[in-house]
């Protein structure tokens, strides 16, 4: 298992310098080996399903990053890792075809590998301290994806996205500090135990920053619009289907780890994921790109999945649905997006254009293509017999056993009452409505309606190869698996929740869900009614234009001032928090000077009082215990160097005294003057010796106070 786990992470790493290598002598050959790794990828991953979902330990690498890498194995991680490499395996295939007129393809390849490994990384990280050192390497080698094409909208979307990569990675570090210095561990296995009495809302909510930021939760959500339109296609489906799942699997720890059935952090993903869900279905409705609209779309649900798992949190031990509910949705999400983002690159390879007016009317005569998007649309619509049914019936069913549990007395009303949980569920509804409305607004668009350009639909409808046979094959195996998990959820997605839910913390299984009994049923009819009354009205209606020729355009109407990033994001970080920066930085410096000014008088006034108050004890001292004694009269001054040296000195300058003093007694008499001198001397000696004395004396006594201390503190033990 060991070295399974080692190739899972650390060959395609290997291999992304080596693809590199080989691109730079011959681009099929570096084609081709890019598919083989991945399809490698992809077989090993299924070979982890093969070692059976005991305690397999933790694997660990010591040393490395300071605090060593740990990987471990269980059911979720394995199902994870595997839905991964099978995106990457299927965007792998398609890419050639895509990438055939694209520069720098070689470097794609490289970070492309790069961000696969550090994804299964991520998902079979034992310990947060792992995933945060993996999660800033995707961060930063998914940038090239943004960027890839190097145009002046690449590259700010690319800055945006980074931005926002890079400040949510602080704010997660912090949140790792926080967590580590009240639990003392990072390890995801021992949370639940380290965590249990301790307040770790600071903490939660800094990690909860880092992870909603890349899973795309608001207000966190403004790289999505914007990257998903000017990343390459194949990318944009892992950024969507997988790199946001990242974020939700560190949520997920959170809440099922770290905050285990907390009421206050529960109702708060919940309600977040409520802004969310609705805000991401509003935007992608009024969308007339793509692409965009399905990057919003992923932030609609991104919001369902965090509903999940609010709910799961509030329901406590009855949380088992919730929890299948929760990961089900993610699992569907990303092979939606896979689905639907390969079918935009079909048509952008094609028609190198994303507006809806423009490639309107492409797929009318390709049924291939319109059986592929139909999967996915259908899917992520909630409609049943498709996958995305049964993981929205099991959310809403979550919701509506909470209502009846307060109903009943079963739940005591805490933050949310009756009613908020009754708004909340038609919010969830109408999310899924919305849903329905953009999706088909889409298809419609492209498969149904005629462009209104004759010249460019006869250019559509010529019968030419759209998509080679490989492209063709990834497209249609992703889309045959949604309608296949769908119509055999029982068969298929009840084993895989049994597998996943040790991860949750869920230790027995939900009661069987009657997935098509008509009070299920009846929350998806209640959606498609609202996805038919937006799509007539609003979407056919007030959102389209008619123009003087009498042909009826998309319009998107969204007004500019709402755009979160342009109205408040740019403007607070990049102008005014600067200058509010700036100002508190200048008037902090200017403070920091007149304290400096100020200390140093304050400094000068002390030293002077000090120095008076030492020059009084000198003083006092010199009259008291260090009073001199009086010199006996008959005492000689001076000593015999003196007197010499003196009787020299006034016989050597006595011509001197004739000859400039006319007064004899003006001489100075060098004898007395020495005599003088030495007396000083002398004395100054005497006091040194006396203070020298006088510290001995004190020293000699602390340690005899020091050594009878410690023969009592003996003595009493």
């Amino acid at each position: 298992m060991i070295a399974l786990i080692y190739l899972l992470i650390f060959m395609p790493m290997a291999a992304a310098l080596l693809s590199y290598l080989i691109g730079r002598r011959a681009k099929t050959a570096r084609d081709a080996f890019v598919c083989l790794v991945v399809v490698a990828e992809f077989v090993l991953s299924l070979t982890l399903h093969t070692l059976g979902w005991g305690d397999h330990g933790v694997i660990s690498l010591p040393g490395i990053c300071g605090m060593g890498l740990h990987f471990t194995l269980d059911g979720f991680r394995a199902i994870y890792v595997s839905i991964a490499c099978f995106m990457w395996m299927m965007t792998g295939l398609f890419s050639p075809e895509y990438f055939a007129h694209y520069h720098n393809r070689s470097r794609y390849y490289f970070f492309n590998l790069i961000t696969l490994g550090a994804t299964v990384a991520i998902f079979l990280s034992a310990d947060l301290y792992t995933t945060f050192i993996f999660f800033e390497l995707m961060s930063l080698a998914s940038y090239v994806w943004v960027a890839q094409d190097e145009k002046p909208a690449a590259l700010r979307a690319a800055g945006t996205y980074l931005a926002v990569a890079v400040m949510g990675g602080m704010a997660l570090l912090m949140g790792l500090f926080l967590l580590y210095h009240e639990t003392g561990t990072l390890m995801i296995a021992e949370l639940p135990a380290a965590c249990e009495g301790k307040n770790l809302y600071a903490a939660a909510i800094c990690m909860f920053v880092g992870f909603g930021a890349k899973a795309g939760a608001f207000p966190m959500h403004i790289w999505l619009p914007k990257a998903h339109p000017v990343a390459p296609a194949p990318a944009s489906a892992l950024l969507s289907g997988i790199l946001t799942k990242t974020g939700i699997f560190g949520l997920l720890v959170i809440s099922c780890k770290m905050l285990l059935n907390d009421e206050l952090w529960s109702t708060f993903i919940l309600l977040v994921g409520v802004v969310t869900m609705f805000l991401g279905a509003l935007l992608a409705l009024f969308s007339v790109d793509f692409k965009r609209t399905l990057a919003c779309s992923s932030v609609s649900q991104i919001g369902f999945i965090m509903v999940g798992l609010g709910m799961f949190g509030l329901l406590g031990e009855e949380n088992s649905l919730a929890m299948q509910g929760t990961f089900l949705h993610m699992m569907n999400h990303s092979l939606f997006k896979l689905v639907l983002f390969l079918t935009a690159a079909v048509i952008f390879m094609n028609t190198h254009k994303l507006d809806l007016n423009e490639i309107r009317g492409f797929g009318r005569k390709k049924p291939l293509l319109g059986f592929c998007f139909l999967m996915g649309a259908l899917g992520i619509g909630g409609i049943p017999m498709w996958s995305g049914y049964i993981s929205k019936t099991l959310i809403h069913e979550s919701i509506v056993e909470y209502i009846h549990g307060l109903q009943g007395g079963h739940f005591l009303p805490g933050i949310l009452t009756e009613g908020h949980m009754h708004a909340i569920e038609w919010i969830f509804l109408i999310s899924g409505g919305l849903t329905l409305a953009y999706m088909c607004k889409l298809y419609v668009a492209v498969f149904v309606e005629r462009n209104e350009d004759p010249a460019v639909q006869r250019a559509y409808d010529e019968k030419k190869p759209y998509m080679n046979r490989i492209s063709a094959a990834a497209l249609t195996i992703s889309a045959a698996v949604i309608p296949y998990l769908g119509a055999s959820p029982h068969e298929t997605m009840d084993h895989l929740t049994d597998l996943a839910q040790s991860f949750f913390g869920v230790e027995h299984a939900a009661h069987v869900a009657l997935y098509f009994n008509w009070i299920n049923v009846k929350g998806s009819f209640i959606s498609l009614c609202v996805g038919t009354f937006v799509y007539v009205l609003v979407v056919r209606g007030w959102m389209m234009r008619r123009e003087l020729s009498g042909i009826r355009r998309y319009v998107n109407r969204w007004p500019a001032f709402l755009d979160l990033e342009e109205a408040v994001y740019r403007p607070v970080l990049l102008r005014l928090l600067p200058g509010v920066l700036g100002t508190v930085c200048r008037i902090m410096d200017g403070f920091v000077d007149v304290l400096a000014k100020a200390l140093i008088a304050i400094g000068s006034v002390l030293a002077g009082i000090a120095d008076i108050f030492v020059d009084g004890i000198v003083v006092l001292l010199r009259r008291t215990i260090y009073r001199d004694s009086p010199k006996p009269a008959e005492l000689e001054e001076g000593n015999a160097l003196t007197h010499s040296l003196g009787m020299l000195l006034n016989s050597m300058t006595q011509p001197l005294n004739k000859t400039f003093r006319r007064n004899r007694e003006e001489k100075r008499d060098f004898e007395h003057w020495l005599v003088l001198k030495y007396a000083s001397f002398k004395e100054n000696l005497t006091v040194i010796g006396r203070s020298l004395s006088y510290g001995l004396v004190l020293f000699c006594l602390g340690l005899c106070a020091t050594l009878l201390y410690l023969l009592i503190s003996a003595f009493l033990k």
